[in-house]
């Protein structure tokens, strides 16, 4: 199904049933007991239907829940197409994942049915609502029966309205970083019922690090590179640098294709070699960037990893990652891979990624960032991204060449 579809039928048909279902709370909450989380919980459900890179930055949050509730299940209820992360992540037991396949209206219909039904049968405690302003989501904590329901709201901001059955809320920070959030929302589940924000909940800091980790035997990393050597011999005699230029379902996001040229060029005249990575859909992007370079040192590596865990692999036997804002920048901070990612119509104050081994780019014109939960992620700039475009390219390079030169190429053994 389309983003601007799921977004319409999202806008107007969630308002109307986010309204019913709140009239229904509130008359039934006159005759029933505030919902209280249990000493010991056997069952937590946790709501994540963002991007994959969400998925990386809720890291802490799934580790805060396991410290403070160990004999508890913790489920997750994610989009089909990005479970792969939460498996390779080890987020949780296979058996306690859950999907939502998008792929069409009837589908998303059957599986929310499904689910709904499924977690009713097996008694929740809670579920953690991790949308900011998603009505799917809201309603979906709804229909799985769990009398302790957490999630955000927007207390008194005007804007996106989801109902007021959200028991145990916490208002939206545009002002905090979003796994500093979600760590919030393990605290709002002792917060009393109705509370608008958590008051008791303990001082959170940004994570320093994900907290997650992806375990790959040595012999299997050294394998996965004598087979990215065989394939691509250039890599033999230089160090590989990684490049994601493209912007995925939000092209806003990306570095102007020609300033991505100009650094290619750069690296491969200093000596190293440069794969231009992401999905097949990216294929025509990196085939411009290489005419642009001109240069056999300039790899097209978009389809070459048929998996997270292969791209994952790749970014081992790399030692740098330039990006775009976007699931690999996440992704590279379960790895030792040093990466610069460029923000400007989000905002690396909110969502960068975790660890010490990112540089974020950013211009800090007076529009960005733009893509906000209160305009659907939507930009008033149509394409005209300037908030990118003026982050210029020889600075970038010479960053890139000033951490490359302090870091031995990779092993060709």
């Amino acid at each position: 199904m389309k983003i601007q579809t799921q977004r319409f039928i999202d806008r107007w048909v969630g308002q109307l049933l986010c309204g019913a279902v709140s009239g229904w709370v509130r008359f039934t909450g006159l005759f029933g007991a505030p919902a209280r989380m249990p000493a010991a919980p056997k069952n937590i459900l946790v709501i994540l239907l963002s991007e994959m890179g969400s998925i990386v930055l809720a890291g802490p949050m799934f580790a805060a829940l396991r410290r403070q509730y160990p004999g508890a299940a913790i489920h997750i209820l994610q989009l089909k197409k990005n479970q792969e992360v939460s498996k390779l992540l080890s987020l949780t037991a296979v058996e306690h994942m859950h999907t939502l396949d998008d792929s069409s209206g009837g589908a998303l219909i059957r599986d929310i049915l499904a689910v709904s039904l499924k977690m009713r049968r097996l008694g929740l405690d809670a579920v953690i609502d991790c949308e900011l302003f998603s009505r799917v989501s809201a309603l979906l904590s709804f229909s799985t029966g769990a009398p302790v329901r957490v999630g955000f709201t927007p207390h008194t901001q005007e804007g996106l309205y989801r109902g007021s059955f959200i028991n145990h809320s916490i208002p939206y920070n545009p002002y905090q970083h979003i796994s500093k959030q979600f760590l919030s929302l393990v605290d709002a589940l002792q917060s009393p019922e109705g509370m608008p924000r958590n008051r008791a909940g303990a001082i959170r800091e940004i994570p320093a690090e994900p907290e997650l980790s992806v375990h790959f035997a040595r012999e299997e990393l050294a394998a996965y590179r004598r087979k990215v050597e065989a394939d691509h011999p250039v890599t033999q005699t230089r160090a590989l640098v990684l490049v994601y230029a493209g912007g995925g379902i939000l092209p806003e996001r990306a570095w102007p294709a020609s300033h991505y040229a100009r650094v290619v060029q750069g690296l491969c005249a200093a000596g190293y070699a440069v794969g231009l990575i992401g999905l097949k859909d990216d294929a025509i992007l990196a085939r411009d960037l290489q005419a642009q370079v001109g240069h056999e040192a300039c790899l097209n590596l978009t389809g070459y990893t048929k998996s997270i865990r292969e791209l994952l692999m790749l970014m081992h036997a790399s030692a740098l990652l330039i990006t775009n804002d976007g699931g690999p920048s996440h992704f590279a901070t379960v790895t030792p891979i040093q990466t610069m990612v460029f923000f400007g119509p989000e905002t690396g104050k909110l969502y960068g990624p975790l660890g010490k081994r990112t540089i974020i780019l950013e211009s800090g014109i007076a529009c960005s960032p733009c893509l906000t939960a209160y305009n659907h992620r939507l930009t008033f700039c149509d394409g005209d991204n300037q908030c990118l475009k003026r982050i210029a390219p020889d600075p970038v390079l010479a960053q890139a060449l000033a951490f490359l030169q302090g870091t031995p190429a990779p092993s060709t053994a």
